[in-house]
């Protein structure tokens, strides 16, 4: 694996994300009114750009200087969980958004936790910027999950207005 084209990629692709989300957004100028709605519309945010951030420090640092990519990764997942916690605290019941953010808590956990120990990878038999690419793979993947339902739910309660049922 060539962590460095792995991590240029990915950033590009997560900050494209994020541009591509912001787009959504100005379409729904609604979202932002409701403080509800306001804090799902940020955490669908983090959920791209913190992973993008992530991939820049992994290049800056790469194999050659890994303390570099390692403080940030525990930073910006520390940041991530605990912004994804309050979000989960305030979920509506909806299992399905439960289990996503419940499940991109937990990858920022072990994001930091490859970061902060990075000898356990190897018994993975990956090396520890390839852990953390994995995790940061499925958080996009969450993410995705995340618009995914977010954008379903809000197009159903749309019709529900708009046809009264």
């Amino acid at each position: 694996m060539d962590v460095s084209t792995f991590y240029a990629l990915f950033s590009a692709t997560c900050f494209t994300l994020v541009g591509l989300w912001w787009n959504v957004v100005q379409g729904h100028a609604e979202w932002m009114r409701d403080p509800a709605l306001r804090r799902v519309v940020g955490g669908i945010y983090l959920s791209f750009l913190l992973p993008a951030l992530m991939g820049l420090f992994a290049q800056v640092g790469g194999t050659e200087q890994p303390q570099v990519w390692r403080a940030a990764f525990i930073a910006l997942a520390v940041v991530g969980c605990v912004c994804t916690l309050r979000l989960l605290a305030r979920a509506r019941g909806d299992r399905f958004v439960t289990w996503q953010q419940g499940g991109a808590a937990l990858l920022y956990v072990l994001i930091a936790v490859v970061g902060a120990f990075p000898g356990l990878a190897p018994h993975l038999g990956l090396r520890p910027i390839q852990a953390a690419a994995l995790g940061l793979i499925a958080l996009i993947v969450l993410g995705h999950a995340l618009v995914w339902r977010f954008m379903a739910g809000e197009a159903r309660a749309a019709e529900e207005v708009a046809t009264g049922y």
